[in-house]
């Protein structure tokens, strides 16, 4: 039984069942190791009544052998006059208010502790909208009640109060310019409530503060669902938009981004922030490195599989589109852009959510099957369509290629009559010829035409 410094508690390996190492210089003082890996210091003693206590002390990394070693001093030293040290540490958690909760939240939420979709700790994006919902939503509601005494009559009051707009606000952000609106409302509400269920789960499994959570069985309002999409007259408007703005060069890379959006269903974010190493257009597909749903591989239509082609990215950016000041960073402006091409449009109420759900919309109306279009749109991870998204087969390319050309055709002012595309027979006999014709003749039909 040796004495328990980093050495010994990081040589310590996982075993199937956990188990503890002892210090051989301080009684009571020890480290348990989990199947996981996790190794966390405790100190065990007996208080003034003969009860074993075990009072943990910290997470072996972030917290050191001698930072534990000295907490287990000081609990001993607490004993030894009479006190209960974990007895006395869970009166003073159980008197936090909701508040000093948030904020013990907030800071394991920065430090990347706080797992969110498939486990992975909460993205940047994500953190930003929970700490505002935090700060101005839950903290200035129920921020004073003390956590023990939150009821789910409290949780239910506070949503409420968010749906009716008590928490509407408008303020300065640090941005030049910047504001932030805050309008409360049914989604914020429904939202809010989840992430507080969330914060009281931390409270319970984490802290121990609590035993059940108030926030669960609070009957939430049915979140908006949006069913706005584009029609096809909709969309040779948006194309005669897009060529009116891009006569302006300040506009140019911003069109090119929304035409890339409608064209291939991806997010804003995803075609904004998308990185040269990212597009793979002989695989002709995006290999993105972090989305929502992580990693993602998307087939890519082949207008985009053009449009990349023919773009120069010899630059020195990562970046497909780079800032125009900061050529490190992705473009910047296209928020304050898109707010000017469109302004007193018939599209003035247009968002690129909209028209992600018009690209789904239209590959349904084109007979594509719900798997193959969650495909198109990188809704993969957890089901057999994860598999069928990164094999990439013909099928899910000819989905993209179809849906592309169909969406960039509209934008370019075509009047098309569509059918379900597996149903077009003159369609399939071509594609079927081409298939199958000699390897000569294809080589020859992919020759350039002497002048």
């Amino acid at each position: 039984m040796p004495k328990l410094t980093k050495i010994i508690v990081d040589k310590a390996e996982p075993r199937d069942r956990q188990y503890t190492v002892w210090c051989s210089d301080l009684k009571g003082f020890g480290v348990f190791v989990l199947p996981s890996g996790t190794r966390t210091y405790f100190v065990d003693y007996r208080n003034i009544h003969n009860v074993r206590r075990r009072m943990k002390l910290g997470r072996h990394g972030p917290v050191t052998a001698e930072q534990a070693r000295t907490l287990a001093i000081q609990a001993l030293a607490d004993v030894s006059k009479g006190s209960d040290p974990l007895e006395d540490r869970n009166s003073a958690r159980k008197a936090i208010s909701v508040k000093d909760l948030c904020e013990l939240y907030m800071a394991e939420l920065e430090a990347g502790r706080i797992l969110g979709k498939g486990g992975r700790p909460k993205k940047a994006s994500t953190k930003i909208t929970d700490l505002g919902r935090i700060t101005r939503h839950i903290i200035p509601l129920i921020g004073s009640k003390r956590v023990t005494h939150v009821t789910k009559a409290d949780v239910t009051a506070m949503m409420k109060d968010i749906m009716a707009g008590k928490t509407r606000t408008s303020e300065k952000t640090e941005k030049l310019r910047g504001k932030s609106i805050v309008r409360g409302g049914l989604g914020a509400a429904s939202r809010t409530v989840g992430l507080l269920g969330g914060i009281f789960t931390y409270a319970r499994d984490d802290l121990g503060i609590i035993e059940g959570n108030p926030a669960h069985g609070v009957r939430k309002p049915n979140d908006v669902v949006r069913k706005r999409r584009l029609n096809e007259e909709e969309y040779r408007t948006l194309g005669r938009i897009l060529a009116k703005a891009a006569e302006d060069e300040r506009y140019t890379r911003t069109v090119d981004i929304i035409r890339l959006i409608a064209m291939s269903g991806c997010r804003r974010g995803e075609i904004i922030e998308v990185r040269k190493a990212e597009i793979d257009t002989i695989g002709s597909a995006f290999r993105f490195e972090d989305t929502k749903e992580g990693k993602s591989v998307r087939p890519m239509g082949l207008p985009i599989v053009e449009y990349f082609d023919a773009r120069n990215m010899d630059g020195d950016s990562a970046y497909v589109f780079p800032g125009e000041r900061n050529a490190e960073g992705p473009f910047g402006s296209f928020p304050r852009h898109w707010e000017k091409i469109f302004a007193d449009t018939e599209l003035a109420g247009l968002t690129a959510h909209v028209l992600r759900h018009s690209f789904a919309s239209i590959a349904n109306d084109l007979g594509f099957t719900e798997i193959t279009i969650a495909a198109l749109l990188g809704h993969a991870s957890g089901s057999i369509t994860s598999r069928y998204v990164h094999t990439l087969d013909a099928a899910l390319v000819m989905a993209a290629d179809t849906v592309s050309g169909y969406i960039q055709a509209l934008l370019d002012g075509a009047e098309l009559s569509h059918t379900h595309y597996a149903l077009d027979r003159r369609s399939r006999k071509a594609a079927l010829a081409r298939f199958l014709a000699s390897a000569d003749e294809s080589k020859d039909a992919d020759l350039p035409i002497a002048a």
